[in-house]
């Protein structure tokens, strides 16, 4: 198992999604950084219960272990909260997932491309999308014009 070669720090997810006027909803932030001996996944919390209740933990876990995609990384969860209604297990999992693959992209494990695909996730350093513009003519061309 490979390990995150370098600190990543500052992810930040949240994820608000709106069906039908509720959705799941989940915000964390954490700092990853390479493995420990041991390997593996380790997650820390030092996120107050109050603003990110435990019963939320393993379903995040299942996230970042599914994002991280077997690359062994020490996370600490450094900031978070939750909504009374909206949040659920699933959506803390969508938000770990996310976090995963920033962190991946962050330490250069994934093209910067990849970025583009995480609609919540946001991180230092995080390439700016790209966005094409559609081709126009040239106001000096003479496009359609039956030059001759």
């Amino acid at each position: 198992m490979t390990g995150l070669p370098v600190p990543v720090p500052g992810v930040c997810v949240r994820v608000k999604l709106n069906i039908g006027g509720c959705g799941p909803y989940a915000h964390i932030v954490a700092d990853f950084e390479p493995p420990g001996p041991g390997g593996g996944l380790e997650l820390l919390n030092a996120v107050p219960g109050e603003r990110l209740p435990a019963e939320y933990l393993p379903a995040l876990r299942s996230g970042l272990l599914e994002g991280l995609g077997g690359v062994a990384a020490a996370v600490l969860l450094t900031g978070g909260s939750f909504h009374e209604v909206d949040s659920c297990a699933r959506g803390y999992e969508i938000a770990g997932r996310q976090a995963g693959r920033a962190a991946l992209i962050g330490a250069g494990l994934l093209p910067p491309e990849e970025a583009d695909t995480l609609r919540w996730a946001t991180w230092p350093d995080r390439p700016r999308p790209r966005h094409r513009r559609p081709q126009r003519p040239f106001r000096g061309d003479t496009v359609g014009q039956g030059g001759g």
